[in-house]
């Protein structure tokens, strides 16, 4: 392809745009040329420049993604996001070329844009629907100005800090610059529970927890008083 296809994402969690972009500079035949924060400014960008792809999250301020879908004339080709699958088949009915489930994994971002090079094929429902099992799930953070992959599996906990949050594996930590409310809304469909202001927990890895803190790979880690009741119930206690 001579000409690379002009994208934009549309994306209101900071991360998951980051992440998305990380993946499009990584595809020789995408070129992204502007990122939104809502729909009505996606509006402006559509209406103003020639757009070829929208990487569109459904759930966004304002106006949600298929509203804002259903108000283009002509619109360019779509890719949806989300952490949620009940909305595949309002988005198929629009036309869409995929769906992408949230936490993306490269691999099923490649499968996806890789549609967009064949116009004539209609979208898979069942494998939007299901998240492919096969592959491991992970993130591209960045890490002193690098893009590191970080398996979703060999995440222990995440601790915030003072100008920074500390993602912690059996290994290693990596600090990274992200808010410790980001990551949580990203990873919100996956296995992880905020017991703190300061700390998220991947829930396999506790190993004991008691009404005031839980143990994970040989570190006691507070449950804060605003986090109780939620993390009781998650992890099958009343509080």
């Amino acid at each position: 392809m001579n000409n690379p296809l002009r994208c934009i994402i549309v994306e209101d969690e900071p991360l998951a745009t980051e992440i998305l972009s990380e993946y499009i500079s990584q595809t020789p035949f995408l070129s992204l040329v502007h990122t939104c924060d809502d729909a009505i400014q996606a509006l402006e960008v559509v209406r103003a420049y020639p757009v070829d792809v929208i990487f569109l999250d459904i759930n966004l301020p304002k106006l949600n993604g298929l509203e804002f879908l259903k108000t283009l004339v002509n619109p360019p080709k779509v890719i949806l996001t989300s952490a949620y699958h009940e909305f595949a088949v309002q988005g198929f009915d629009l036309r869409v070329v995929d769906y992408l489930l949230k936490p993306i994994e490269f691999s099923r971002f490649t499968k996806a844009v890789y549609k967009l090079l064949q116009p004539n094929r209609l979208p898979d429902l069942q494998a939007a629907t299901k998240p492919a099992q096969s592959v491991r799930p992970y993130y591209f953070f960045t890490v002193n100005k690098r893009s590191v992959k970080i398996y979703l599996d060999e995440i222990l906990f995440i601790e915030s800090l003072k100008d920074s949050v500390s993602i912690v594996t059996k290994e290693k930590a990596y600090n990274t610059h992200y808010q410790l409310g980001e990551l949580e809304e990203l990873m919100r469909s996956d296995n992880f529970l905020r017991i703190h202001r300061s700390f998220l927990v991947a829930i396999d890895k506790i190993e004991s927890f008691s009404a005031a803190e839980v143990e994970v790979a040989e570190r006691t880690l507070p449950i804060g008083r605003s986090h109780k009741e939620t993390v009781m119930g998650r992890l099958g206690r009343g509080a």
